[in-house]
């Protein structure tokens, strides 16, 4: 994966939080919203149930006054349909006023009809008065003395004697009802149904007027019946999708059924707005982040990579006066003036080289030698800084700070074979550049073992395998804690053709305990690719309680045919 992927991909995980964030505020909003309409609308249809309740309550107190009158208790046709047209008329909601015998024959009315030109005896609230004996409300019908859509109650009227002598009925106009329950609704996106006993359908509103008298569907009266009283989300009678609230009033209008919704969509109209805005902006965002991250990659990643890759192509191809131009304090500016000091130096040594080549073939075959090497050194330094800045981006701490602490200890170790022309650099040299900063405190150095030249390949290997150990002492081991101390000990074993082996323990004390890691990380390998893939050497590793124990043996004379570090390998 390229460097480029690797920052967008950082990108994405950064913007995942905002993700994150904007998905919980959005169902905690919608949470709270909800529950605020639920119980407004809930609130609203109890509201519009008191109202029906206080109505039937009015219409009895009307119907107890009416009885009062002489003329109605002695069933005086003529006195009574007088009385009762005063008493209607100064009741704007009253549509009609009458007194019936109980076999439902009416007697008079507020409108005037003859003595028996109808009779109630079939009417639903003429006959729930009669058999509760008491106030009763009947279903929806159009009144047969005016014509009207109407809503009737009765009550009986009793003698002396408490005998039933006639019942008293009043009928609503539903017009004025439905005017009256829509003061109650403060909102113009909220609906009401009022439905009788039977679930037809007394008052609707809005769009009221195909439904008044027409019986609730079949599948909402099952949910009436199966839900009852409560809050929902669901489809209207007139298939918009609301938040609803069925409510019963009190009294002997128990029987009448309220719903109240509110219009889902309008309700939340404001917040899928925000979400919207949301989306929006968090898409914009996350464009320009890419955006930018794209434009600081190829600025400070892969234009310093490209300029560092063309430079060794042309190096490669002999021209030694090609440079990196890379300057400043960052890792690349300061990898960049090492290796073009590194290409000044051996261009020198060309010169010199191609002025000794023309006394001889000895001079010439060790000038495409030296050629050959410097090839090989910058393509296999190059490699490495390309295989540290993959592999920095994959552990646990940040990977700007270990690509920068790896860079700077290749650089360390550049340092040291600059000083000599890459002729090598000794052993305790090495060490003291990677231990030296820790000299001084409470930590105990101990280093044992004879003056070992190493070669330029042997210099930057085991300068990385050195850094890779005191970064984990630092980190986790024995320079974690004050106290500690390391005891670096080394010596030069004979070897079938002279060139000896060079073997080092590393042994460190006083630090926390040490256990074998759970999986093995980009430094081990590192240490392990370094040291037996590049030197042809062995590895061996105690991760004792004690603290930890290193040790490696490597040959030094030539090793394996040149080639680019196996550090680019390295996954």
């Amino acid at each position: 994966m390229s460097l480029t992927y690797r920052i967008l991909l950082l990108v994405l995980l950064a913007l995942a939080p905002a993700l994150a964030i904007q998905g919980y505020n959005e169902c905690a909003l919608r949470a709270s919203r909800d529950a605020v309409i639920r119980a407004d609308t809930m609130a609203t249809a109890r509201t519009v149930a008191e109202d029906v309740a206080q109505v039937a309550e009015n219409v009895r107190q009307a119907l107890d006054y009416v009885a009062q009158d002489p003329s109605v208790r002695s069933l005086d046709s003529s006195g009574c349909t007088e009385y009762l047209r005063r008493a209607a008329a100064n009741s704007a909601h009253l549509a009609l006023v009458a007194l019936t015998l109980p076999d439902g024959t009416v007697v008079c009315n507020s409108v005037g009809s003859a003595p028996g030109a109808y009779t109630n005896a079939e009417r639903a609230y003429h006959r729930r008065a009669i058999a509760r004996d008491g106030f009763a409300m009947g279903n929806y019908v159009r009144g047969t003395a005016t014509g009207r859509s109407s809503l009737h109650f009765a009550k009986p009227l009793k003698d002396a004697d408490g005998r039933t002598v006639g019942v008293l009925v009043a009928a609503i106009d539903l017009d004025w009802f439905s005017r009256h329950l829509q003061r109650n609704l403060r909102l113009p996106s909220t609906s009401v149904t009022v439905a009788d006993e039977d679930r037809t359908i007394m008052v609707r509103y809005p769009d009221g007027e195909p439904w008044i008298g027409k019986p609730i569907p079949e599948e909402r009266q099952r949910i009436l019946m199966e839900r009852g009283e409560g809050v929902r989300v669901d489809l209207g009678i007139d298939g918009r999708e609301r938040v609803l609230a069925n409510a019963h009033p009190a009294g002997p209008a128990a029987a009448a059924w309220i719903t109240v919704g509110r219009d889902r969509k309008t309700a939340y109209a404001d917040i899928d707005a925000a979400t919207r805005r949301g989306i929006v902006l968090i898409a914009l965002g996350a464009v320009l982040a890419i955006a930018a991250a794209l434009v600081a990659g190829r600025l400070f990643i892969r234009r310093p990579v490209d300029r560092l890759l063309r430079t060794a192509a042309a190096w490669q191809s002999g021209d030694l006066c090609a440079r990196t131009g890379l300057r400043g304090p960052d890792e690349f500016g300061r990898l960049g003036t090492k290796l073009d000091g590194m290409a000044a130096s051996l261009q020198r040594n060309e010169t010199e080289l191609r002025e000794e080549v023309r006394n001889g073939r000895e001079m010439q075959e060790r000038q495409v030698t030296m050629l050959h090497e410097l090839n090989h050194r910058v393509k296999n330094t190059l490699a490495t800084v390309q295989a540290l800045a993959r592999q920095s981006t994959r552990g646990g701490d940040a990977p700007g700070e270990r690509l920068e602490a790896r860079i700077l200890a290749l650089s360390k170790t550049h340092d040291l074979l600059t000083r000599d022309d890459w002729s090598g650099a000794a052993l305790r040299s090495v060490l003291e550049s990677e231990l030296g900063p820790y000299r001084g405190g409470d930590n105990a150095f101990v280093f044992d073992g004879p003056d070992v030249d190493l070669p330029p390949r042997h210099v930057l290997s085991l300068g990385m395998t050195l850094h890779e150990l005191v970064t984990n002492a630092v980190k986790h081991g024995a320079l974690s804690v004050a106290g500690g101390g390391i005891r670096v000990r080394w010596s030069v074993l004979a070897a079938a053709g002279g060139a000896g082996r060079l073997r080092l323990d590393w042994t460190e004390t006083g630090g926390p305990p040490t256990s074998p890691p759970a999986r093995r990380g980009f430094g081990t390998r590192l240490i392990t690719v370094s040291v037996e893939s590049e030197l042809d050497g062995t590895v061996s590793m105690d991760f004792a309680p004690t603290g930890l124990r290193f040790s490696f043996d490597v040959p030094l004379g030539p090793v394996g045919a040149a080639h680019l570090s196996p550090l680019a390998t390295v996954h």
